[in-house]
Parts: C-alpha cells; sequence; structure tokens
C-alpha cells in the first residue's frame, strides 16, 4: 500500500484521525511538532505520532512530500502542511510577523502596575497609596532597560533612526538604557536615592518626548519604537510619548517631593 493510499485509510472512519510526521532526535525536538500534536488532541482528533529521529531520515520525508519543513500533518489523505498551516485550516487567526503590535509595552506596563501592588501591599498594607504609583512608574522603566540592555547594539541602532540628541551624540544611544536603569533602581529605593535620580529621569524624558513629537507628529515619519529593544513591532506614537512624559512627570516629582 502507497502512503497516499496508506493516509487515506488512516484518514477515514468514524473517529475523527490525523496523521503526524515530525523531527524527534537526540539532540532536538521540534516544538512546532509538539504544538501540532497538542493542537489536534485538543481538537478531539485521535493522531498517529511518526518521528522523523535523524537528518537523513527528516530530509527523505521532505524529499518524498516536496515540502521544506517540518512537521506536516495529514488529514483524510490530504495534507494540511505545517503547525501555521494547520492553525489556518481550524479557523485561527494567522498573526503577520511583521506587523506592529503595542502588546510588549502593554506587557510591561501590566506586569509592573501588579508587581507596584504587591509590593505597596507587603510594605505598607494597601494598595491605594503615592508610593505605588512611583513603584509602577520606576518598575516599567527598570523592566524596559532591562529589555534595551538585552542587546545594546540593536537598540542603539534603532534608537539612532528618530532620537535627536543621538543623532548628534552617538555614543547617547549607548548610555540611555544604563541611564534608564539607573535612575528606575534609585527611584525604587526613594529618599535621597530619588533625588539623585530625578535629573536623569527628567533629562532622558525630555529629549524622548521632544524626539517622539518631532519624528511622529512634525516630520510625519512612520517608524518603530526602540522602547522594548532592537527588533520590536512597536510603533513609533502616543504610548511612547506617555512613557517619556511619565519619566519627565516621576523625576519633577522626586524633585518636588524632597523639598516638601
Amino acid at each position: 500500500m502507497s502512503i497516499t493510499e496508506e493516509l487515506v485509510v488512516k484518514g477515514t472512519g468514524q473517529n475523527k484521525k490525523a496523521v503526524v510526521y515530525r523531527m524527534v532526535m537526540d539532540k532536538h525536538i521540534c516544538p512546532f511538532g509538539l504544538k501540532t500534536v497538542d493542537l489536534l488532541k485538543r481538537k478531539g482528533f485521535e493522531v498517529e505520532d511518526n518521528w522523523l529521529t535523524s537528518r537523513e531520515e527528516t530530509d527523505a520525508f521532505k524529499q518524498k512530500h516536496d515540502v521544506e519543513t517540518t512537521p506536516q500533518t495529514f488529514i483524510k489523505g490530504e495534507r494540511i502542511g505545517g503547525f501555521e498551516s494547520l492553525r489556518k485550516y481550524f479557523g485561527y487567526e494567522i498573526k503577520d510577523p511583521e506587523a506592529k503590535t503595542y502588546t510588549p509595552v502593554l506587557v510591561v506596563f501590566a506586569v509592573s502596575a501588579l508587581l507596584a501592588l504587591a509590593a505597596s501591599w507587603a510594605t505598607l498594607g494597601n494598595i491605594f497609596n503615592l508610593r505605588s504609583l512611583e513603584w509602577f512608574i520606576a518598575f516599567s522603566m527598570g523592566m524596559l532597560a532591562m529589555l534595551k540592555l538585552r542587546d545594546l547594539e540593536a537598540f542603539a541602532n534603532m534608537f539612532l533612526g528618530y532620537d535627536v540628541l543621538a543623532r548628534r551624540v552617538v555614543r547617547y544611544a549607548y548610555i540611555y538604557p544604563f541611564g534608564e536603569a539607573f535612575a528606575a533602581i534609585l527611584m525604587v529605593a526613594g529618599g535621597i536615592f530619588g533625588l539623585i535620580a530625578a535629573p536623569v529621569a527628567l533629562f532622558i524624558g525630555t529629549i524622548g518626548a521632544v524626539s517622539v513629537v518631532k519624528a511622529v507628529y512634525i516630520d510625519k515619519r512612520d517608524l518603530k519604537c526602540a522602547c522594548v529593544g532592537g527588533g520590536a513591532n512597536v510603533p513609533l506614537g502616543f504610548i511612547s510619548l506617555t512613557e517619556n512624559l511619565a519619566m519627565m512627570g516621576m523625576g519633577l516629582w522626586m524633585i518636588v517631593k524632597a523639598l516638601i
């Protein structure tokens, strides 16, 4: 029996059946293969899970079926394709990897807010206080700085596309994430440390806000924001401006707070 006939037989019957071929080797297990089997089982399919256990076996399978990738799923003898094709088969929306999204920044803000509330509850016994807001901004700055520092070169390349100071002083693009992290840490410490952090936050926040306004609202440029590091698909715009305005506000508040 040919493999096509075999797949037809296995794909017909009372129960829903699927045949999957995926890479499972000693040093590599394909994550998309695992996702494929999991998705099929969640959809109520009985899965025949065929492992391709060597590079030679995998290459022979690809050549035989004229495909470039594994896993490959067959349902009722029809080749559905890889994991994304299977998702499409079941009606899921396929995300465009090049599409711009605010999700990375919103996740940072959400986690920072929850951390701030938790810290406030643990130390002050309540969550409705000014310190929660201070910690929220400081935690957000710290997490954003960490994301930039993961790949400083990639961040600098993107940042140089729009920051007005970095375009004049290139080294500023490399200093910026360290300044952001420095200010965030001192703001969490509070007291005199917050006062030391204030001018740093005020400076980088002001330059950042001016840069966003010029690039987006004056020059009308369609750019990606380097706020979560280089390579991200976050659009430069309102949320980027809000981030910088929050740093400016926090810097001013720390000065006012010290003088009260």
